[in-house]
Order: structure tokens, then C-alpha cells, then sequence
């Protein structure tokens, strides 16, 4: 038995769950259309230059959450679920998740995309235990504001040993697979990395160090 980690978007699904919520609220006219879909994009591509301020993103995509009632989110995820994310399913990733649970492993998500978007994605990979940004909420509805460190970078790291040291377990033998050079830091920390679907930053770490490099799209 080993630790079997993944990252969600661009990994597990072929697509950004967290970019594709902030579409499907501007397609809803749940935000100022223009505006939100151009900071949208500002802030994706900086996530994919390595170079996302994550507390300015936070602020940013979280403040839709904290104007809508739960009972509505709730609504709009499970259209989100059926109109943005059945489409990204990858029966590769499928099978790969598959592949290490039939191995014993222990199944675990990491992303750095807060919990209301992606845990239900990974309820439908069959994937129950997850790290993700975790939302502050008062009296029933999101605040706009972060619980802790968001899981962002080195901060993915700092999530994990907590984790490992609440669950008792280790990284001997441990997978992790990213398609980005923002999880550089945890790449570092498993025994076994693997580059899946990577950016062109990535790819380069991954070949000067002779790590694995798959394709789940293909």
C-alpha cells in the first residue's frame, strides 16, 4: 500500500474546474460579465506562469460565493456539474485511479481549488478524501474568506504533513501526479512523480530529472 496523490484540474479532468466556475457564473449572469471574465482570465494565466498571487485570487473568486444563498450555489454546482464537468471526464484518469485502488493505495486529492467546487468532482471519481482551499462560513452562507492555508504551492506541503501526521501515515512510496510547476514543491516531496498532461515548465523538470511523463487525453 502506498500514498496515491493527485491534482484535480488539468490532471484528473481536462480542464480548470475552478477557471470554468468563474465562466459558468459569467454564461449565468451571476457576476458583472465583462469585468469578471477578464480578471478571470488575468489571474489563469498568471496561475499558469507560475507567478498567481493566491490571497488577491481568493478575494477575488470567492466574493460571487458570499453574495449568493446556499440553497442557489448548491443549485448552480449541480448545473455546473452536468454542463462544465461531465464533459472534462477522462476515462484514463478514470482507469488510473482505478489502477491504484485496486492496488490498495490510498486515494487522496490535493488542489488548490476551494472545497464547495471540487469536492463533489471528486465524489464522482470515487475519490472521498481530499485537501483543498477550505471556506470560512457564518451563519449559513461563505464569507468570501479562507480556514487556514490555502493549498496553493508550498502549501500543498504544509496541508499534506498535517495530514500525515493526523491520518498516521507516510510518503514511502508515494505517487503524485500534477500537470503543473506550481506543485513543483510537492513533486519534490514523493517518491514516485509523474508528470501528466504537463505544462511546458513542467515537462522541462520532469525530463532533466527523468520522471515519468504520461498522457490521460490521448
Amino acid at each position: 500500500m502506498a500514498l496515491a496523490i493527485f491534482d484535480l484540474d488539468n490532471t484528473l479532468i481536462a480542464g480548470d474546474s475552478d477557471h470554468g466556475w468563474g465562466e459558468f457564473l459569467v454564461a449565468k449572469d451571476k457576476v458583472d460579465r465583462d469585468h469578471y471574465r477578464k480578471m478571470n482570465d488575468l489571474f489563469y494565466a498568471d496561475y499558469e506562469a507560475g507567478r498567481l498571487d493566491i490571497m488577491a485570487y481568493l478575494e477575488f473568486s470567492l466574493a460571487p460565493l458570499a453574495a449568493i444563498s446556499m440553497v442557489e450555489l448548491n443549485q448552480l454546482h449541480r448545473e455546473f456539474m452536468q454542463q462544465v464537468i461531465t464533459p472534462l471526464r477522462l476515462p484514463k484518469a478514470e482507469a488510473l485511479v482505478e489502477k491504484h485502488r485496486r492496488a490498495g493505495d490510498r486515494l487522496l486529492v490535493i488542489t488548490s481549488t476551494n472545497r464547495f467546487i471540487v469536492e463533489p468532482i471528486c465524489q464522482t471519481l470515487g475519490i472521498e478524501e481530499l485537501l483543498a482551499t477550505e471556506l470560512e462560513i457564518i451563519e449559513g452562507r461563505y464569507s468570501g474568506k479562507i480556514v487556514g492555508v490555502p493549498t496553493y504551492q508550498n502549501g500543498k506541503v504544509e496541508r499534506l504533513k498535517l495530514w500525515l501526521t493526523e491520518h498516521n501515515e507516510s510518503l514511502a512510496g508515494s505517487y503524485f501526479y500534477s500537470d503543473s510547476i506550481n506543485d513543483m514543491p510537492l513533486l519534490l516531496e514523493v517518491d514516485n512523480p509523474v508528470a501528466v498532461d504537463s505544462d511546458d515548465a513542467l515537462t522541462d523538470e520532469a525530463t532533466t530529472r527523468g520522471w515519468d511523463i504520461i498522457t490521460l487525453r490521448k
